[in-house]
Order: C-alpha cells, then structure tokens, then sequence
C-alpha cells in the first residue's frame, strides 16, 4: 500500500536528485548557522556542493522529461547504439560530424548523428535517450541546453547541437 499518489510518486522520482541537493543544502547551512571555526566553514562548504547536486539535479529532471517512443538507447565508451525493430545503428563519437534535432514525420523530436553519409535517427523519446546528454559532455561546445529544449519540445526546424570544427589549412 503506497501513501503516495502514481503521479506524484513519478514527479518525486523525477526530481530526486534536487530534493537530495536541496536537503544537503538546507542541513550543511543549519550546521554552519550553529558552529564555529572550522565547523562553519565546513558546512558553507557543502551547502556550495549541495548547491551543485541541485542544479545538476533540476538539468537531469528537464532532461528526463518523457518516455515511451520505439527503441533502446546505449552507450559504451563513445559508442552509441540504437537498437530498434526498423531503423536501428550505431555511431561513434569519434566519427560523428554534426548533431542535431529535427521533427519525424509523426511531429516528434529526434536525435540525428551525421556520419559522413549516414545519418542514425533515434527518437528523443526513446528507452535510454537520456544518457545521450551525458555522451554530449565529451564534445566541447556541445549546446547542452538547447538539446534540453529540443527534446523536450519539437523544433519546426533542425536544432543544431554540436558540429565538428571544420580544421584549417594555413
């Protein structure tokens, strides 16, 4: 017998991560409001770090805003692999060109990995699509935030990610 509602359960599950920063905030500054000396600065010092669980944690519950599109998503040092009844893949990291989200044909968001050629599709909305954002901090000057809002809600037009620096000659 749960004492939670479904839905509000699943808000709290998404969230989790800022309760747990905010918690470690508000208790690092309740011991630091009580202390002294080096005790004070200890606890100043963990509400910055309980700080940072929060921030981290609100980006991460933006991020796994949605659920239920077709296919698994993952990834293993670099590599990422979609595995889908049609349309499936994999890209490397190491290899992708440009990274982008654009709208299927059905108005939803999906993921577009520009290898040379090829071109793997993988619906934002995909079991496991959440860790691509983790992928994406391997890539300097990938747009972590623009991805947020793109996967969230479906651009009319290609959001442009992250684009390999085109290298030049002189």
């Amino acid at each position: 017998m749960s004492f939670v509602r479904p839905d509000a359960g699943k808000t709290l599950m998404r969230y989790r991560e800022a309760i747990i920063g905010a918690v470690v905030i508000l208790l690092a500054l309740w011991w630091a409001w009580g202390s002294l000396g080096a005790i004070k600065w200890i606890g100043l010092t963990l509400a910055l770090l309980g700080a940072a669980i929060l921030w981290s944690g609100l980006r991460h519950a933006r991020i796994r805003a949605g659920h239920g599109g077709v296919g698994v998503v993952q990834i293993d040092e670099r590599q990422i692999t979609y595995l889908a009844p049609v349309g499936g893949g994999f890209a490397s990291l190491d290899d992708v060109g440009r990274i982008d989200i654009a709208t299927d044909r059905a108005g939803m968001a999906v993921w577009r990995f520009r290898t040379g050629n090829e071109i793997l599709f993988i619906p934002a909305r995909a079991e496991g699509a959440e860790a691509l954002f983790d992928a994406l901090t391997a890539l300097s000057g990938a747009d972590i935030n623009a991805a947020i809002r793109a996967a969230n809600t479906p651009p009319h037009d290609a959001v442009v990610i992250w684009q390999r620096p085109v290298a030049s000659l002189h």
